[in-house]
């Protein structure tokens, strides 16, 4: 037991938490623990996963902001490799923190895992040349449920770092890069979404 150190309710938001491993290392390598049922429920977390996913993305790549509407999920996710600007959205309508975002650097150096419970907006921007991204879900991916909401949107703030451009009323990638030139790159359909408060909300 006591192989994780939980920070809950990261940046002032109930139930997102920053979960941090004990990690073993000597001149071998390393060893870790990235998921005990037990040590999650003795820190609180009790949410059953029931689906493991992974993506690998470039450079200046952002995914997001992604949920499901009818079958919200929740998301533990991390990095395995690389780094990426990992963000998380409020959008649950009862709550007092409705329409607010909080962000973590996840990256394979600092281990770190991130808890998103059902109710957020997901997405995240790769800081690296390539990034590996892991995360268990506590629903199935359900097609034709998914929505999102707009990336830059001004009514969020969104800080994402590294990232300059000016924002031109959609969610449209054009004009954005990262701070060496590298191009944001987005789907179509991440292009597409809108702004808060004309998308859905729980």
């Amino acid at each position: 037991m006591g192989q994780i150190k939980v920070e809950k309710n990261a940046g002032g938001i109930e139930g997102l938490c920053v979960i941090t491993p004990a990690v073993h290392g000597d001149a071998r390598g390393y060893f870790m623990e990235t998921y005990n049922k037990n040590d999650m429920a003795e820190a609180g977390l009790t949410m059953e996963f029931v689906q493991d996913n992974q993506s690998c993305s470039t450079k200046g790549v952002l995914r997001g902001l992604h949920f499901q509407k009818e079958f919200p999920q929740g998301k533990l996710v991390r990095v395995v490799k690389g780094s990426v600007f990992d963000v998380a959205v409020d959008l649950r309508s009862n709550s007092e923190t409705y329409g607010k975002w909080f962000g973590v650097e996840l990256t394979e150096e600092n281990k770190k895992q991130f808890y998103i419970p059902e109710g957020f907006a997901h997405g995240f921007l790769v800081l690296s040349d390539i990034a590996e991204f892991c995360y268990k879900c506590t629903d199935f991916y359900h097609p034709g449920d998914e929505g999102g909401l707009a990336w830059n949107d001004p009514e969020i703030g969104v800080e994402w770092p590294q990232l300059e451009g000016e924002y031109k009323g959609t969610a449209s990638g054009e004009g954005y890069h990262l701070t060496d030139g590298t191009a944001l790159n987005l789907s179509d359909k991440d292009q597409l979404w809108v702004g808060l408060k004309d998308t859905f909300h729980f």
